[in-house]
């Protein structure tokens, strides 16, 4: 039907909603999963009115169905269950509300919700929220600890009573929330952001007692893993026994298998931490006891030594060897200077007779010119140069007479050659 109001033809409240009606009718049947939040079976009434809502967004419908139909599935259905619902969409004109009459109700079987648990787990794991590298470790000593659990229940009382009785002095933030039912995952992931906040806050226990698949879907609700993936804190989950394993075990950075033993690990047992304490401190007096016994009996051993008792006796020995090796070392550089000076002797004596001025001593002479240059044959001297004759005695100058000179010299002299000697007299 065409929309034609306008603000000079306005469609009164009635028309409206009967036109909201309309389009609600042409919806038809639809199947519809949710989670039972609200039931009410007023008794002798006819109908069954249920709240069904959205377990992963915060959306809910309400439901109404005749007895007849409700009763089929009544022993089983409960607040919490997940059910399946055939179901018309119904506009109530007068009041201008939305609700679904249910023809049909199936409960969603626990072998339906496990595959959906197994899904969800494989698509986290590959998302890396169960990595050991993302968890961190737990402090040892906590001044604080966060803890999440149901008002009254045994597992708040587990955790409290161990970890008081462990370590006195720890103090707990508690907060008591839902732990089974619709509001469940809503107010565990309000609680464990709130504990987040706190900085005094060291490490926050998520407690829960044991049950059934069912109770413990809450805590594998895919919003409050997501909530401890992304907190700061580090994140205990101790929900049901040992062989429970909703998803917050393993996106929590430690999993305990009950709620007592998450008591003893999260702090430690002050009578067991002060035996280590004694057991170090006397492991610690032995270890410097048997240091020092260790080094005194070294010391007492290496003021045993000769060296040490009687240094003395060492200095006297190697004085007594210095003082032969010196007596030793005199007698051989004794030997060796008397043979270097026989050496040198003859050494000597061949100098001296292969020195020229031996042979001069033997009357001979050396002719030299002015600059020094020995004359060795007759053709080097010029007639008149004069020249220098060195003789054993000394030296003197001499002159190269010509050819008519010498003939004269030679006839003029005697036959003991005086007249020659003279010549060479007056030269010189």
């Amino acid at each position: 039907m065409a929309n034609t109001s306008s603000p000079e033809a306005p469609l009164p409240v009635g028309k409206v909603s009967a036109l909201i009606g309309g389009w609600v009718d042409r919806l038809g049947e639809v199947w519809v999963e949710g989670q039972i939040a609200q039931l009410n079976r007023r008794p002798g009434a006819g109908m069954v009115f249920l709240t069904l809502r959205d377990p992963d967004r915060d959306v809910s419908l309400t439901v109404t169905c005749f007895r007849q139909v409700f009763e089929q599935v009544a022993d089983a259905v409960q607040e919490g269950a997940r059910v399946i619902v055939r179901a018309k969409p119904e506009w109530y004109t007068a009041r201008g509300t939305l609700s679904l009459r249910a023809s049909e109700l199936r409960l969603v079987g626990l072998g339906e919700l496990l595959a959906r648990l197994e899904q969800l787990k494989r698509r986290l794991f590959a998302e890396g929220l169960f990595e050991d590298a993302r968890k961190r470790p737990l402090p040892f000593l906590p001044g604080c600890v966060g803890l999440v659990t149901g008002r009254g229940s045994a597992a708040e009382r587990d955790v409290l009573e161990n970890a008081r009785r462990r370590w006195p002095a720890v103090r707990f933030e508690v907060r008591n929330v839902l732990v089974q039912g619709p509001q469940a995952v809503g107010q565990v992931c309000a609680a464990v952001r709130e504990l987040d906040a706190l900085p005094e806050v060291e490490v926050i226990v998520v407690a829960r007692g044991g049950g059934s698949v069912e109770d413990l879907l809450p805590f594998s609700d895919e919003e409050l893993v997501r909530t401890v993936a992304a907190a700061r804190t580090p994140v205990v989950s101790a929900i049901g026994h040992e062989p429970d394993r909703p998803l917050l075990d393993f996106v929590a950075d430690f999993r305990a298998s009950t709620p007592t033993d998450a008591a003893k690990r999260v702090v430690p047992d002050v009578g067991e931490e002060l035996a280590k304490v004694r057991q170090l401190r006397d492991r610690a007096r032995r270890h410097v006891l048997n240091r020092v016994e260790r080094e005194s009996a070294g010391l007492a051993a290496v003021r045993s030594r000769p060296v040490l008792a009687a240094p003395a006796e060492a200095v006297a020995a190697r004085g007594a060897e210095v003082d032969a090796l010196v007596e030793r070392a005199r007698r051989v550089l004794g030997h060796r200077l008397d043979h270097a000076q026989t050496d040198l002797g003859h050494a000597l004596a061949r100098v001296v007779a292969l020195s020229p001025l031996a042979t001069l001593e033997r009357g001979y002479a050396v002719l030299q010119r002015a600059d020094g240059t020995v004359l060795t044959d007759p053709g080097q001297a010029a007639t008149g140069e004069a020249l220098r004759a060195r003789v054993a005695g000394g030296a003197f100058e001499v002159r190269v007479a010509g050819a008519e000179e010498a003939g004269a010299e030679e006839a003029g002299a005697g036959p003991d050659g005086e007249a020659g000697e003279e010549t060479a007299g007056a030269a010189g």
